[in-house]
């Protein structure tokens, strides 16, 4: 068929593609040919398909309803708390001030700028759901809808995730079970639980679209430009909704570039990264955490240049268009003519903006997926569990029968190769490497280990039904029909071809026909001894038709069996992690089935029973759970942007009780520990003491693991540091023998029911240091006038964070070395501490 019109500088590009090398020309043609997909278009397959699709949509959403079904319709975790008070917000003010909220209520008395911290796409897709409902006047909640999200778009991820499989594979029916995979795969569970509101359940779907789209710009000329915008746009989405975005980012850089690199530059991946590229980069930099840098991130450089590349592509190949340069070694020298200039003009601006500062230090928890070691460097990072490397384990525990089926998909994608196919192979072997560094980025791996899985199974289903001939035509029936005749079985089936296409002429003409007309087949690599060797195995394999239907009838069992083998674990995973963690089933010693509360009756108890101005002081994990639930203010919460400040909180907690008392009366009204064993405050206490030793090194004495901190045997017998620490009086205090805390500066006022949590109230508070902190004249606009005004420190605190020394990070190349002696000495200290006890573990 006739190709639609293009624009102009489109045909002139293509038409310059006649300068390409003879690997790249082929390349295009085999694109080209990329029509979708798959001979297998009977009716009895689309029923397969379809049957799929639906179950797959199914399961997705009920799986995830697990923990609304046991404890209703409850926000979940820590993180979730603040997106779900975020989210509140953004409905009740609006966009603009949204984007212009200083919130005073964390991060006391600093304040956060929220407008600037947060990947808004979560909230702005939970409001416009909830504008939908209100408009169509369907009843629903902003809290309920915020628990079905996870959900609702687990159904959407696991349907992208199909499109995508069924995109890079040319197979329907890998696609359809990829769907069905993902649906339920715990690798995208562990993330989208109903009421776990957080910032992944959507991004999945987000990257999911992406790749659909990106994949599907390349399958033609025609469908660059209207793909190409699409992939940009959803690009956009997924940097709204997620920081890994930066992954997205990457991977459709990397494989742009390596498609350039093997020879497949061609119009439509000009087009289609172009667009994405242009439209993906303008769209993010309107979103305020993220701003510049994509233009100035060492992890976001990458694909800047990749953009740089095709440009260049492009311009030679138009100029070799328009003078009618057609000879190889001259587009060559053109090429090299371009790339140099090219390069030279980079280095240039490069070397004059880097003495300024411009361009960003990778992140820590970047940095820490390409080190040797398993430690950044930053014991507020690695004091993160999900920060930590992926074990064996791991992945058995978040793919199950997927890490055996991805392999063999991964191996299959490696025929017929063509563009798409490619970006399949490089995502499953980057995100594998990925995840093996940070046992949190395995939600990565789901989609291309389901697509990979969806792969794998849709080859060995394929096989085994076309031995069976499930969904063959009658033509194919009276084939089987002949094999019980001796004679006929030994007819090739290029002779029944042909007998069929001669309609009733004799098999014999027909069978000389047809070797007439076949090639005569080439010549192995290995030898005529290899060749005659695979000649007399494929016709053994044609022969044996008996034994095949066996296998097939096996195999088809065996697929049957550990599908329903791997849904069963994945319900038992799925019911395994929709604990919201602020509330849990727990038996007695007794075997009494009891519903723990304790959190959410201590949050419950500051609402109701402490002053709207109160301010309460505990580690910062719970910082979301007291602001979004108790709607008090609280001293750090679950964000990291801020190490000093937390830091400084570390150091009033393990700090000797009078000396902490001196701090805290200047911040805080209210002190809360968890107690009550397993993950309490104690367990925490070793990295709270790393991280405030990162920044006032006396904490431990010089020590970076502040080792000295701990049990001296297994009664519980504390450490002298740890027996003289705040932490430690308010966990154990009045209910472990010997344990006092003076009342003359903190009063027990709460503890929970099952001692899950305590509350002390803080004696003779500085009323002085509360008042000036409230003044917003004491506040710092940034720049003046502007809506971000920091808080300050009190001038009464001030004396207690003197010797502070802000953290500077190993990575972090625009400080000078020479004033920096005293951070890399503690870098150093710190590794090789972490890597002579990882050495001493068994």
């Amino acid at each position: 068929p006739k190709e639609p019109d293009l624009p102009r500088s489109l045909a002139m590009a293509k038409g310059a593609e006649t300068v390409e090398a003879a690997a790249g020309a082929s390349a295009a043609v085999s694109n080209e040919r990329r029509a979708a997909v798959d001979e297998r278009s009977g009716l009895g397959w689309w029923i397969v398909r379809l049957a799929c699709v639906a179950l797959a949509v199914y399961v997705a959403y009920n799986i995830r309803l697990y923990a609304i079904k046991e404890y209703g319709l409850v926000i979940h975790e820590f993180d979730p708390w603040f997106n779900y008070r975020a989210t509140e917000y953004l409905h009740e003010h609006g966009l603009y001030a949204f984007l212009h909220w200083y919130d005073y209520m964390s991060w006391y008395p600093l304040g956060r700028p929220v407008g600037t911290t947060i990947y808004p796409g979560m909230q702005m897709t939970s409001v416009a759901i909830k504008d939908v409902f209100d408009a169509i006047g369907y009843e629903m909640s902003l809290n309920d809808i915020c628990c079905y999200v996870p959900a609702w778009f687990g159904v959407s991820a696991s349907l992208f995730v199909g499109l995508l499989t069924a995109e890079c594979s040319g197979s329907r029916n890998a696609g359809a079970f990829a769907t069905l995979i993902m649906s339920c795969i715990p690798a995208h569970i562990m993330r989208s639980v109903g009421g776990g509101y957080d910032n992944e359940s959507i991004a999945v779907t987000a990257l999911s679209m992406t790749f659909y789209f990106w994949c599907r710009a390349l399958r033609s000329t025609s469908a660059c430009i209207p793909f190409g915008i699409l992939a940009g746009l959803s690009y956009v989405y997924m940097v709204a909704a997620w920081g890994g975005y930066v992954f997205v980012l990457n991977m459709i850089g990397v494989h742009a570039i390596f498609l350039v690199l093997i020879g497949r530059f061609s119009v439509k991946l000009y087009w289609s990264y172009t667009l994405f590229y242009a439209i993906g980069t303008l769209g993010a930099i309107q979103i305020p955490v993220v701003g510049l840098t994509p233009l100035k991130s060492l992890e976001q450089i990458g694909p800047l240049g990749v953009f740089g590349v095709m440009q260049l592509l492009y311009a030679v190949n138009v100029y070799c268009r328009v003078k009618k340069i057609s000879d190889p070694d001259q587009v060559f020298k053109l090429r090299v003519q371009a790339f140099s200039l090219g390069a030279g003009v980079a280095a240039a601006v490069a070397a004059s903006l880097y003495p300024t500062g411009y361009f960003g230090p990778l992140s820590s928890r970047v940095r820490g997926l390409f080190v040797q070691h398993t430690r950044t460097g930053n014991p507020l990072v690695d004091s993160v569990a999900e920060h930590q490397p992926a074990s064996a384990n791991a992945y058995y525990q978040y793919l199950y029968s997927a890490c055996y089926l991805a392999p063999i998909g991964f191996v299959r994608i490696f025929f017929g190769l063509h563009d798409s196919k490619y970006f399949l192979g490089l995502y499953g072997a980057i995100a594998y490497f990925f995840s093996a560094k940070m046992v949190r980025l395995i939600i990565l791996l789901g989609p291309v280990a389901s697509a990979l899985s969806g792969v794998a199974v849709a080859l060995l289903f394929e096989w085994a039904v076309d031995q069976l001939n499930f969904f063959s035509s009658s033509a194919s029936a009276e084939t089987d029909g002949e094999e019980e005749d001796d004679s006929k079985n030994e007819t090739s089936d290029d002779a029944k071809a042909g007998a069929k296409k001669a309609d009733g002429s004799k098999k014999a003409a027909a069978k000389k026909k047809a070797a007439v007309a076949a090639p005569a087949p080439e010549k192995g690599p290995l030898g005529p001894e290899f060749d005659a060797f695979l000649g007399q195995a494929k016709v053994s394999y044609e022969k044996n038709r008996a034994p095949r239907r066996v296998f097939a009838v096996f195999l088809v069992y065996v697929i049957v069996i550990r599908g329903a083998d791997f849904f069963r674990y994945c319900q038992q995973m799925a019911m395994a992690m929709s604990n919201p963690s602020i509330m849990f089933n727990a038996q007695l010693r007794d075997g009494t089935k009891v519903l723990v509360d304790d959190y959410r009756e201590a949050y419950f108890w500051l609402r109701d029973n402490t002053p709207e101005d109160s301010r309460v002081m505990a580690w910062w994990d719970y910082g979301y759970q007291i602001t979004g639930i108790a709607n008090r203010t609280t001293i750090a919460d679950g964000n990291t942007w801020n190490h000093e400040h937390i830091a400084t909180l570390g150091r009033c907690l393990v700090s000797e009780e009078k000396t902490a008392h001196r701090m805290i009366r200047h911040l805080a009204d209210y002190v809360l520990v968890w107690s009550g064993g397993g993950g309490d405050d104690l367990a925490k206490m070793p990295h709270i003491a790393r991280i405030a030793n990162s920044v006032y090194s006396t904490v431990c004495d010089g020590d970076p693991l502040c080792s000295q901190l701990g049990y001296l045997d297994r009664k519980g017998t504390p450490s002298p540091f740890m027996a003289k620490s705040l932490l430690y009086k308010l966990h154990s205090g009045n209910q472990r023998p010997g344990v006092t805390v003076e009342k003359s500066r903190f009063t027990n006022v709460f503890n929970s029911k099952f001692n899950k949590v305590r509350i002390w109230k803080v004696e003779k508070v500085d009323e002085e240091s509360k008042r000036w902190v409230a003044d917003p004249a004491n506040r710092i606009c940034d720049p003046p006038g502007s809506w971000i005004c920091k808080g300050q420190y009190p001038p009464g605190f001030l004396k207690y964070i003197k010797d502070r020394k802000d953290f500077a990070q190993l990575e972090d190349f625009n400080a000078r070395k020479s004033d920096d002696k005293e951070a890399l000495e503690y870098q150093k200290k710190y590794h090789e501490s972490m890597e002579k006890r990882q050495r001493q573990r068994p």
